[in-house]
């Protein structure tokens, strides 16, 4: 990736509506370049999609909550188990596996906490191999934003 790459994608996150003509203007290409390039990039997997950003809050899920969760085992079948069990939980946003003495990092949004209860109870707490969790909320996002093209 060279600079004009970086410049195509600091451009595609930040309007990825852009018209390939728009888009080559802004990072000094001619269209067929652009789109030359932007194929690639696809191609490569560098760029792994497009979709449009919401707002939880908007949608009617103003809270954050993340849970770390610990598995009985931490075998390769355990893991492939818990994540195709949380892969069916539409409250889950993200889910990690981490290092450290917590194997899992799960991101949730909920409506309020009545509904964050239920579903710990009734889906997350019921995954067989779960051991035990531990909860926070997120109070509010300092910084939200994909990664930079920038960075390196």
């Amino acid at each position: 990736m060279d600079s004009v790459d970086r410049r195509i994608l600091a451009t595609l996150q930040a309007d990825g509506r852009v018209p390939v003509t728009d888009l080559a203007e802004r990072v000094g290409l001619s269209p067929t370049p652009c789109a030359r390039r932007m194929a690639r990039m696809e191609a490569d997997g560098i760029i792994t999609g497009y979709a449009a950003k919401v707002d939880p809050e908007k949608l009617g899920f103003p809270i954050t909550v993340f849970v770390f969760a610990e598995l009985e085992r931490q075998s390769r079948d355990a893991l492939e188990q818990f994540e195709r069990a949380v892969q069916r939980f539409p409250e889950v946003l993200e889910c990690h596996l981490m290092t450290g003495s917590r194997d899992i990092l799960l991101k949730i949004a909920a409506r309020d906490l009545r509904s964050f209860d239920d579903f710990l109870e009734q889906d997350l707490m019921r995954v067989t191999g779960l051991r035990s969790t531990r909860t926070s909320f997120s109070l509010r996002a300092m910084v939200n934003r994909d990664i930079s093209p920038k960075v390196g």
